[in-house]
């Protein structure tokens, strides 16, 4: 079975975690563990497996420096 690394779902990118589930309830388990730690996930169904699909929001970035660069050359 070839399982895609992403998947597009209503336009959100979501990244495979590596493991193949034999059932829904143990995807749930792994579902529920993700979203403890802040991830958005979906769930799909190939071959009679299951597989979990994460997601991580960027919350804040870093801000650029403000002002001129000192130049360290001179």
């Amino acid at each position: 079975m070839t399982v895609p690394n992403a998947r597009f779902v209503e336009g959100k990118k979501f990244m495979w975690d590596g493991r193949v589930y034999s059932s829904a309830d143990e995807a749930q388990r792994a579902r529920s563990g993700y979203e403890a730690d802040a991830f958005e996930t979906w769930t799909g169904e190939e071959d009679g497996t299951f597989l979990v699909y994460t997601r991580r929001v960027v919350q804040q970035t870093a801000a650029p420096p403000l002002g001129p660069v000192a130049d360290e050359g001179r």
